[in-house]
């Protein structure tokens, strides 16, 4: 059953039923209409107004000039001034010899290169490898040379990360660095020797901007993620994928209008404070492409901090922020909160990691912003439903309603029939943004992508009018603050370790954080370890985030089904206060 309204809503609300609602704005000739068309084979109702490229996109959004694209600490820089920057990397790229369908990967933080790198490689026709840019050295060089990348666009800090990695990728044709102050030389190039540095692009020559000939079904990015089983998986996106959320986020906005009876009005620019990794497609396709799209102000922060949070909504009139639940909680329960002016901030929106629902009631009382989320996954390039305003506030369980474009439904474990309205299954869904397939993996793309479907891994349900329940989430997947940690990834790392013979992670409940990992070892007879030092072995051979912060050690073998599977709701009880 739905969780009870956590406020008290006018009796006459909603206004429009969610099916006049979809017929009213998607009516022939509206912004939001809709069409369909054959994508590999398969019917697809789509928008019909979305950007077709990538390339389009940036060339459109010049029209924005001198407004602010992005801040980042006292830097600046105009829409303007990124066009010129992206047509000259791109045209250094051309020079160099990467074409259609070349693989660049991108790796750094968020900074003013970052979306301006993005645009210039998919503009010209190649493919975008976005790095997580919390990734060990190793992991990084997985990532380069299972998407066969002959560029690599890197901050220094990635550049020394994989220093030691540089002799073992040999595809990797050129390194271009941003911010670094080492000697380059060969086949290093220093990014601010080709375009300059941020402040100097808008001196940059009116160059022309690449005409590649591009499809909205082209191919146009690798976002890795993992599966609950074996290595990273790179999910090959298209240029439709990716821009489909602009008019997602559009339709959905106003939505939330129609339903409570006022006329949704036209888009405008906002500014925008994004603290979460462009490296995800989150930020990059859900809120990044929306951002350009509506001639928006994004701003970076060099680190997530609360008080310079605040500081920055405070002077820049942020009106936008979120990402993840754990940003919404560190701002509403900050001692210095009321040092702050934040009245401007209409809006926390967040996904990624389970939120409580008293968290969306604190978003609405205490900050008299609207609250959002939405459910998606990589391999959906984002947004697949869409939650806001008082739809949220009436149903705080719920991850949204589908957007028209897209489709759900709930199958069996076998995906041999599907559930009845109210039942329980595996989530399914179908649209515009679900991506082509994993990256060279063939037999993971047969399991996961079934005539347009992906098969999501994800325990939901719906009710009568279409909104989705996340149930439960893919097996053995933790979302640490919007980060995905994988079980068997870590476990594989705890089993290398000489004394563990077993081993599983499971994730504890954190207030901020959504929750946590933890693991459950089992020594080999004589052997010994301390806690502290399996978190070391892990800490050397992963990402800080992936580290169980609390480790128990078993006298017996982990507690087994008949399949030989771990049990691991038992373990979980285990980390329970007594």
């Amino acid at each position: 059953m739905a969780t009870e309204p956590l406020v008290a809503l006018p009796p006459d609300w909603p206004k429009m039923t969610l099916k006049e609602v979809d017929a009213a704005l998607t009516a022939p000739g509206s912004k939001f209409e809709m069409e369909t068309v054959d994508i590999r084979g398969v019917s697809t109702r789509v928008w019909k107004n979305s950007p077709p490229t990538l390339a389009m996109l940036a060339q459109a959004a010049r029209a924005f000039g001198p407004r602010d694209f992005t801040v980042y600490r006292d830097e600046r820089v105009s829409y303007e001034a990124n066009y010129r920057a992206t047509a000259a990397l791109a045209e250094q790229m051309l020079a160099m010899g990467i074409g259609k369908g070349d693989r660049v990967a991108l790796a750094m933080r968020n900074l003013p290169e970052w979306p301006m790198a993005f645009f210039a490689i998919a503009s010209i026709g190649a493919i975008v490898v976005p790095l997580n840019a919390w990734w060990t050295g190793s992991e990084l060089h997985y990532g380069i040379a299972d998407s066969g990348a002959r560029l690599l666009i890197c901050d220094a800090g990635r550049h020394r990360r994989l220093s030691d990695h540089y002799a073992d990728l040999p595809d990797l044709e050129q390194i271009w660095v941003t911010r670094c102050d080492e000697p380059l030389d060969g086949k290093f190039r220093r990014l601010e020797d080709m375009i300059g540095p941020t402040g100097r692009w808008m001196d940059l020559p009116e160059a022309p901007f690449p005409q590649v000939d591009l499809l909205p079904d082209d191919d146009a990015t690798i976002f890795y993620t993992s599966g609950t089983t074996g290595s990273s998986k790179g999910a090959l996106g298209t240029h439709r994928n990716i821009t489909t959320n602009i008019l997602t986020s559009g339709y959905t906005n106003a939505r939330s209008f129609l339903r409570r009876g006022e006329m949704p009005p036209e888009p405008e620019p906002k500014v925008a404070l994004l603290v979460i990794p462009l490296f995800h497609v989150t930020a990059c396709s859900a809120a990044l492409m929306t951002g350009i799209a509506t001639g928006s102000t994004v701003i970076f922060m060099h680190k997530w901090d609360p008080v310079e949070a605040m500081e920055i909504i405070e002077r820049e009139k942020v009106s936008f922020t979120g990402g993840v639940p754990t940003i919404a909680w560190q701002l509403l329960e900050h001692p210095d909160r009321a040092k702050y002016d934040l009245s401007s901030l209409d809006t926390i929106s967040y996904g990624g990691a389970p939120s409580a629902p008293d968290l969306v009631r604190k978003i609405y009382e205490e900050f008299g912003a609207l609250p959002g989320n939405g459910w998606g996954m990589t391999e959906t390039m984002a947004t697949v439903t869409q939650h806001g305003g008082e739809d949220y506030l009436n149903r705080p369980t719920s991850c949204g309603p589908a957007v028209p474009v897209a489709e759900l439904k709930i199958m069996s474990e076998d995906g041999s029939r599907e559930m009845p309205v109210g039942e329980t299954g595996e989530l399914w869904c179908k649209g515009p943004m679900v991506v082509k397939g994993y990256w060279n993996k063939s037999e993971a793309t047969a399991e996961t992508f079934t005539n347009g479907w992906v098969r999501t891994g994800d325990i939901a349900r719906l009710d009568e009018e279409g909104f989705c329940y996340i149930v439960d989430r893919a097996k053995d997947m933790i979302i640490r603050g919007g980060e995905n940690i994988y079980s068997s990834e870590v476990e594989d790392v705890l089993y290398a370790h000489p004394g563990v013979t077993d081993a599983a992670l499971v994730g504890i409940p954190h207030h901020t954080l959504g929750e946590e990992p933890a693991a459950v070892v089992h020594l080999a007879p004589g052997s010994h370890a301390s806690e502290a030092e399996l978190r070391e072995w892990v800490a050397a051979r992963l990402a800080a985030f992936k580290v169980p912060v609390r480790i128990l050690f078993s006298e017996e073998v982990l507690p087994r089904n008949a399949n030989g599977k771990i049990l691991k709701r038992d373990l979980k009880a285990l980390f329970e206060p007594a």
